[in-house]
This record gives structure tokens, C-alpha cells and sequence, in this order.
């Protein structure tokens, strides 16, 4: 099949890599987001997905608002049969849906219809699911509302962190994709419309999604924790001398039985900073203090006493 290929974050690879791989079906071109500035020096970088266009060749196209008809229009020229997408970062307009002689499907790393939008891995550990997956969807104009061709599913860890989890779902997609256009090319791809009343949503998450409540159970913080890891990442604040800092908490080992007050540093030693919660505690083991490198809590003590009673959280 002839096919446009529309994605942005780094979970898009191997599905594209699978394409261009494949001998059934030719990437006619990549659309991607626009190259941005980053780090310090605001050095411009292009997107990965831009990246490995270049090296095979493909056709990018970086529109700054997909809606633009000078946007729409080369793709339209293209005649693709499937138009495939996954974390483009854009809502497509139903100009785009309509070129497709085929379908536009859309990968969607949940179980839909539960987590739609932005952040489904994140939602996906924060609330604790057992599982989830990645779905192929027909794309609708509405957030994540099309009918479902096919999904995979797989076990999340019981220490699962969003970074872990999100690879885990990038190799799980190429032969999810490949395996909804061999039934496409068949004639004998299913369409189950989406069980709206189980819906549920998850927004695009901010820094301040991370911040720590010490009043909820340890279970709850922990898997704030993870699924914060790597980015915007769990964080809460620590008394210093020149006042109270913002602590990234990357790692933790939950702990049982009443620790006191929530919040309270209750030991701080080389196994970590033990901090009680609404109901248990949790021992922090790997940290990163505001303009400081990622560090084990060992050493981050080394050089940050953290004293006994000492309360995580006030500003």
C-alpha cells in the first residue's frame, strides 16, 4: 500500500522503521512537526522521526498548523492509500481524514476507549491498571473516538515506569499496524465503534503534574512516581538554607506499617530517605535536587543532610 506516515515523539520508530522495511507497502512521505530549539543554547534539533526520513529518503513535510491548506494540499497531491498515524501532535482536520482512498488510521497506546488523549502510559500506571496495549483505530474527528480495527495487549510491571512501558508499546506497534493493513489489503478489517460511557480521558501533563501529595496512600505516590519517570517527573520540596528547593523523586521502595505525620522524614541514611505518607511510607532512592545531577539517595546525602522530621512538601 502507498503511504503517508504522520508522528513525532520517538514511539512512532519502529513502526516507521517497519514500514519502510517492508516490501508490501511504500512511505510516499513523512509529516512531522516542526524542528524546535532545545537545551540551554536553544540549539534547533528536528524530530526523530524527521531523522530517519532523511536516511531513507522519504519526503518530510514539517507544517507548523496541519489545518493550513498549503499543509493539506501536497498530501492530497500524493494519492497515499493508508495515511498512518501515531503521537503526531496535532488534531487533523477532516480534510486530511478524506484523502485516504483506503483509511487514516491512528496508533494509540491504550486500551480504547479507556485513556484517550495526550498521556494514556502515564494514566495507565498513575491509576494502576493491570494492562494495556496499543490500539489501531479508523480516525474521526474526535479525540480518540474512531472505531477500533484491532488491539494488542500486554502486562504492565508491577515496578513498570512510563519510559520502561512506552519502549515496551513502541515494539508492540509495528506488528499491531502491519497486521491491520495485510486485513485492509484482505477486504476483512473488523470496525467496533468504542463504548462510549467507558471512556475515560487523559490531558497533556504539565511540570506541576508531578507534585507529590504525601496525604494519599504510599501505593498512590509510588505509582505518581513511576509514572512521572522520566518526564515531567515526581517532585516535592526540601528545606535548605537558602530555603525550600524542588526535589525530582525517580525511584522509591514502598514501605509498611504507621510512619506518622505525612511527609515527615522518618530515617536518612544509605539506604535512602525514608518519608511517611497518608498510610505507610516510602524510602527515596534515586533523586535529583533542583540544578543538580540525578543521584542516588546515598549520595545526594552526602552532601544534603536531610534531618529527621524534617517535612518534604512546604513552600
Amino acid at each position: 500500500m502507498r503511504i503517508i506516515f504522520m508522528g513525532t515523539g520517538d514511539i512512532g520508530l519502529p513502526t516507521l522503521r517497519a514500514l519502510l522495511e517492508s516490501e508490501s507497502h511504500q512511505v510516499l512521505a513523512c509529516v512531522t512537526q516542526p524542528d524546535k530549539p532545545v537545551g540551554r543554547h536553544q540549539e534547533l534539533l528536528p524530530p526523530a522521526i524527521k531523522k530517519l526520513a532523511l536516511v531513507h529518503h522519504v519526503p518530510i513535510f514539517q507544517p507548523a498548523k496541519i489545518r493550513d491548506p498549503m499543509a493539506i494540499e501536497p498530501l492530497r497531491f500524493l494519492r497515499p492509500d493508508v495515511i498512518v498515524v501515531i503521537a503526531y501532535g496535532q488534531i487533523l482536520p477532516r480534510q486530511i481524514l478524506e484523502i485516504p482512498s483506503v483509511a487514516c488510521l491512528n496508533l494509540h497506546a491504550s486500551l480504547l476507549p479507556r485513556h484517550r488523549g495526550a498521556a494514556p502510559i502515564h494514566a495507565a500506571i498513575e491509576c494502576g491498571d493491570p494492562e494495556t496495549g496499543m490500539t489501531v483505530m479508523y480516525m474521526s474527528e474526535g479525540l480518540d473516538t474512531g472505531d477500533v480495527l484491532l488491539e494488542k495487549r500486554l502486562r504492565i510491571g508491577r515496578r513498570e515506569t512510563t519510559g520502561q512501558l512506552h519502549d515496551r508499546l513502541a515494539e508492540l506497534a509495528p506488528g499491531a499496524l502491519l497486521e491491520a493493513l495485510e486485513l485492509l489489503k484482505r477486504g476483512a478489517a473488523p470496525r467496533v465503534p468504542q463504548e462510549e460511557s467507558a471512556a475515560t480521558y487523559a490531558a497533556k501533563l504539565s511540570r506541576e503534574n508531578g507534585r507529590i501529595d504525601w496525604g494519599v496512600s504510599r501505593e498512590a505516590i509510588d505509582r505518581k512516581i513511576r509514572s512521572m519517570n522520566p518526564w515531567p517527573a515526581a517532585f516535592t520540596s526540601v528545606p535548605t538554607g537558602d530555603g525550600p528547593r524542588k526535589l525530582k523523586v525517580f525511584g522509591s521502595i514502598l514501605h509498611r506499617g504507621d510512619l506518622g505525620a505525612a511527609g515527615t522524614v522518618v530515617r536518612a541514611d544509605k539506604r535512602g530517605i525514608l518519608v511517611a505518607a497518608g498510610s505507610g511510607g516510602l524510602l527515596l532512592r534515586d533523586l535529583q535536587l533542583e540544578g543538580k545531577k540525578r543521584m542516588s539517595a546515598r549520595d545526594f546525602l552526602l552532601g544534603n543532610p536531610v534531618p529527621v522530621g524534617t517535612l518534604l512538601g512546604v513552600e
